[in-house]
């Protein structure tokens, strides 16, 4: 029986995890059988590198997952983000930081307080796996743990110095390094103790993460549960071959490099399924603004003009029924142009850049002469600027129609914003009845629009003198 897509894409998931455990078992297999080849090489720069470059990846993953939890507020997020803030702090402040000191120094460096603080880390990791996923946690709550986490790791940090010369070394430092082709368990027995725990804690993780990843099809939990089995092969080689001697790399820190690499490659997908959920609220977002604004002017000017269509079948002799039909079709005209260019128009484009564009078209259309004074620097917020658009495109028809103008100067203006429009027109009389309600409609809708804005439109004009169509938002 074929499989579903739902069901191929539930293998996906998990076939990251089974494969990425299979190429750590041949490995573990053949470190152990192949005695030969040599797993250690001694390289105390690299080691150094290595842990800086996993702190580096813990916080710019702690980062993503932070702003995941910001969105839901779950506890498995927040206990994620102190996992990884906590891993970072061991790595580099605990270990990175030390080891290059004593790498200068000649001296050895004692690794207990960085042991204890990992495995805190490796708690809270594995408790992130195992928390119902559904629980959230407010603001106090998230603080709490935040304030609660970050007082054990100061305490524990204090205690560690303070103690430090008491505890007893995690490798005995007079035994002579091991034979790097053979498995050797020569460290503490707390030491070896950590690494049986963080095995069986990791490999409870990998599965946990790994089911979780597949049933909700999160790409960042396939990748943690993947990470999770490298991350529990390598404490398994941390039993065969102990990484505290600062001198050396094993296979442990490669297969432990690895996790991170996981870990990495994880947070990626996740800012690249923000962006793609970005883009896709912002083209949901653009379609019904043009929805929006083709029922607002396109539909209401062809209904406008089917009820007087329908006036003037029954007086075929009106001119001014005719008249305003003519002036609501070019206005129907215009909406569905605007419409069209909207929707073609690239997003990057500045506002400037798409206001001359416009404006050149409507010259082009109306048969009139355009000059425009644009300042390049004004940027208009997404939705603002098809309002200003439409605003000086129904200016430009009323000094057409209405005005019979042969001119139009077109300027915008930054600080405040300031867009006109001003033709030479025959203009009118504000001051007379009604003659603001020259233009019908596209008077009243460019002040509804405006004042939409939060901005003022102002209408000068003189018998003769022409009209001065300005709106300034400040």
């Amino acid at each position: 029986m074929p499989l579903t897509g739902g069901a191929r894409q539930s293998r996906r998931y998990g076939a990251l995890a089974a494969w990425t455990a299979v190429v750590t078992i041949t490995v573990t297999v053949g470190v152990v059988l192949l005695p030969f080849v040599d797993l250690a090489y001694r390289a105390p720069a690299l080691h150094v590198a290595l842990e800086t470059c996993e702190a580096v990846i813990a916080l710019l993953a702690g980062y993503v997952l932070y702003g995941r939890f910001r969105s839901d507020r779950r506890l498995q997020q927040l206990l994620l983000v102190l996992a990884l803030y906590t891993w970072a702090t061991a790595n580099l402040v605990l270990t990175a930081l030390p080891n290059a000191v004593a790498l200068a120094e000649g001296a050895n460096f004692n690794g207990w307080t960085g042991l204890v603080i990992r495995s805190v880390g490796t708690l809270l990791f594995v408790g992130a796996a195992l928390v119902p996923p559904g629980r959230q946690v407010g603001v106090v709550g998230a603080r709490r743990w935040s304030a609660g986490v970050g007082l054990a790791l100061l305490a524990l940090t204090g205690v560690g110095i303070a103690v430090a010369d008491r505890l007893p070394p995690t490798l005995d430092p007079s035994a002579p390094v091991p034979d790097p082709a053979r498995p050797v368990l020569e460290a503490h027995p707390a030491v070896l103790a950590v690494q049986v725990v963080s095995a069986i804690c990791f490999l409870v993780a990998a599965a946990a993460f790994t089911h979780a990843g597949r049933r909700n099809r999160d790409e960042l939990l396939r990748w943690l549960g993947a990470g999770c089995v490298l991350a529990t092969a390598a404490r398994v080689h941390y039993l065969l071959f102990p990484s505290l001697y600062s001198d050396y790399l094993y296979t442990g820190d490669i297969l432990r490099l690895g996790f991170y690499v996981f870990l990495s490659a994880g947070a990626a997908r996740e800012i690249r399924s923000y962006w793609e959920l970005r883009t896709r609220a912002a083209i949901l977002e653009d379609r019904r603004r043009t929805a929006r604004d083709l029922h607002d002017g396109l539909s209401q000017e062809l209904a406008f003009i089917v009820a007087q269509s329908r006036r003037l079948a029954g007086h075929p002799g009106d001119e001014l029924l005719a008249e305003r039909i003519s002036e609501a079709a070019s206005r129907a005209q215009f909406e569905a142009r605007r419409a069209l260019r909207a929707l073609t128009r690239p997003q990057e484009l500045p506002f400037p850049a798409a206001l001359q564009q416009s404006v050149e078209d409507l010259g082009e259309r109306y048969a009139v002469k355009v000059v425009t004074d644009l300042d390049p620097s004004v940027v208009v917020e997404q939705g603002a600027d098809d309002v200003l658009l439409r605003i000086v495109g129904e200016a430009m028809r009323n000094a057409v129609r209405h005005g019979q103008a042969h001119r139009i100067d077109v300027r915008l203006t930054a600080d405040p914003l300031c867009l006109s429009v001003v033709d030479d027109g025959r203009g009118f009389d504000p001051g007379r009845t009604g003659a603001l309600r020259a233009g019908g409609f596209g008077l009243t809708s460019m002040r509804e629009r405006a004042a939409g804005l939060g901005a003022e439109l102002s209408i000068a004009s003189h018998p003769g003198e022409g009209t001065t169509v300005r709106v300034v938002r400040r």
